[in-house]
């Protein structure tokens, strides 16, 4: 075990548990959220609005007036002022901000902090992370454990090992004027002092590698060793460290089994990022064998670079809470509207159930009506209950070549079921993306998925691939609509790659590490045939 945590540790625990017992009670409380949304949403906007008032931004759309009306009115006159717009509209008052250290232009005085993140629909982005931001990420943040808390997860037996993190490099790029720029975690790994730094793993030097097969390889041997009682990262990397620690562990010693020998305190897997299903039967074949138990403790989060958005709050359900009251206010755009010159926008509490938003952030940093380009559908809305939401897709993200119509949520679904009807042919599946294939002499139009493959092939890919096609069948309309009767597209097709061709793929663009993630479909095969060229290569 490594050297840091001990029972003072756990007795920090213990101290965090007892200092979150107000906000374990309140997020306890269902009514008072069901009921009290609209009210937070609109306290937040005001609050925002008034802030801002003496920028650039907010004199240009008249935020002062704005705060002395109403709530309707309030809403209606922000809306009136100022639409909805993506980086794109933003980028240059973005780039005056952070390259000049201008103040005043989207939020008061001088953003210190930058988050770069580089989206798979466009090139790097600069995202403002101003001292309010920085506060409500770490407010956001021990919402994670006061969850964990009403799950039953006693906070002094976490703390008493240690925490393991897998962001991405926290090393900042400075420029002349002090502003900081670098991935969202290396800004926020500063904020740990003692007494949590003497149970955060794998430690500065290690966060600060660069080079992501390095830091997998280093962060693994690190944490071999060490009592991790808590792991918090996208499901998809987590796996592949996981993977590498059991290999070394069985090394050192062949009568390990499962990661469970290795870590038997593990307790608590935070994840996000990605959806969760496809990941499963492997997460649960390392951590206890092949159909095996899952981990003891699993619990979503839904952060993003402009905000963190929602986090999981029932046990098992996959809805995620939508965090109304930590300083961004959100309105939700239907996804067939987004590109209207003058689209509708919604409040948590105005949502339909089945209907697809994309969500629009305005933020305690300076974005203001912000479309980050996440797709939503929500399964509670107020006054029924907390919102809560899922995560389908990326509004530019989905598959649409010949009237099919579907998006990352239809492929992940599709991926989950197929995995099913494989369950016994000794099968491991990784990565995977789709796209459209294009009719050409003696081809029929359809839909190609290429997936990370482990296992025999033959009949297992075909069987994978027929599964795959009638989920999709059964789940989206129009995909069933345009297979009908053997005269539209043709049966999906799988192209197995070998395991790694995805991770692969990745470093070749540049974007392989903690805070990157594989698109799940396109509307053209850029990415598809990128990763089967790559798979060719080896």
């Amino acid at each position: 075990m490594g050297a840091g945590p001990s029972w003072w540790t756990g007795a920090v625990g213990a101290a965090i548990q007892l200092y979150l017992r107000r906000r374990i009670s309140r997020l306890s409380d269902a009514r008072h959220w069901a009921e009290n949304s609209r009210r937070i949403q609109t306290g937040v906007l005001r609050g925002l609005l008034r802030a801002a008032a003496g920028t650039e931004v907010g004199r240009a759309r008249g935020f002062a007036g704005h705060v002395e009306r109403s709530d309707a009115d309030m809403l209606r006159a922000y809306r009136e002022s100022q639409p909805p717009g993506d980086y794109e509209a933003w980028r240059p008052l973005m780039a005056r901000m952070r390259e000049g250290a201008e103040p005043g232009v989207t939020w008061p005085g001088v953003v210190m902090d930058w988050a770069q993140t580089s989206g798979t629909t466009g090139g790097q982005k600069y995202i403002p992370v101003s001292r309010e931001m920085m506060r409500a990420n770490f407010r956001a943040a021990l919402d994670i454990f006061a969850h964990a808390a009403r799950f039953g997860v006693p906070l002094s037996s976490l703390f008493a090992g240690r925490l393991l993190f897998l962001g991405g490099s926290t090393s900042l790029e400075v420029n002349r004027h002090g502003v900081r720029t670098g991935d969202l975690s290396g800004l926020v790994t500063p904020m740990i002092r003692w007494p949590l730094s003497r149970v955060y793993s794998p430690g500065p030097g290690i966060a600060l590698m660069d080079h992501w097969p390095s830091k997998i390889e280093a962060m693994a041997r690190a944490v071999l060793d060490q009592n991790i009682r808590m792991v918090s990262g996208m499901a998809s990397w987590s796996l592949v460290l996981f993977q590498r620690v059991l290999e070394l562990a069985r090394e050192r010693d062949a009568s390990v089994r499962c990661l469970r020998d290795v870590w038997p305190d593990f307790t608590l897997f935070v994840h996000g990022g990605v959806k969760y299903g496809p990941f499963d039967p492997r997460v649960r074949e390392v951590w206890s064998g092949a159909g095996g138990a899952d981990v003891p403790a699993r619990l979503e989060v839904y952060p993003a670079s402009e905000g963190f958005i929602a986090v999981q709050d029932t046990r098992g359900d996959p809805g995620l809470r939508l965090h109304t009251d930590m300083g961004v206010f959100y309105e939700f755009v239907p996804l067939e509207e987004i590109d209207a010159a003058e689209p509708r926008a919604f409040l948590c509490d105005e949502v339909e159930r089945g209907q697809r938003y994309v969500v629009t952030m305005t933020t305690c940093a300076g974005l203001w009506r912000y479309v980050i380009g996440d797709v939503v559908e929500f399964d509670t809305i107020p006054p029924e209950g907390p919102a809560r939401l899922r995560i389908v897709g990326r509004h530019r993200h989905f598959v649409n070549a010949f009237g099919e119509n579907l998006i990352v949520e239809d492929i992940e679904h599709g991926v989950v079921e197929a995995m099913k009807a494989v369950a016994g042919a000794g099968v491991r599946v990784g990565e995977f993306t789709a796209a459209p294939v294009y009719p050409g002499e003696g081809r029929r139009p359809g839909l190609e998925l290429a997936v990370e493959w482990e296992g025999p092939e033959g009949p297992a890919v075909e069987a994978f691939a027929a599964a795959f096609d009638a989920a999709i069948q059964a789940k989206n309309v129009d995909y069933l609509t345009k297979r009908t009767g053997g005269v539209g597209m043709a049966p999906a097709r799988v192209s197995a790659v070998p395991m790694g061709a995805f991770h692969r793929w990745m470093q070749s663009r540049g974007r392989l590490g903690g805070q990157n993630k594989c698109p799940r479909c396109a509307n053209h095969r850029e990415y598809l045939d990128g990763v089967l060229a790559t798979a060719a290569a080896v």
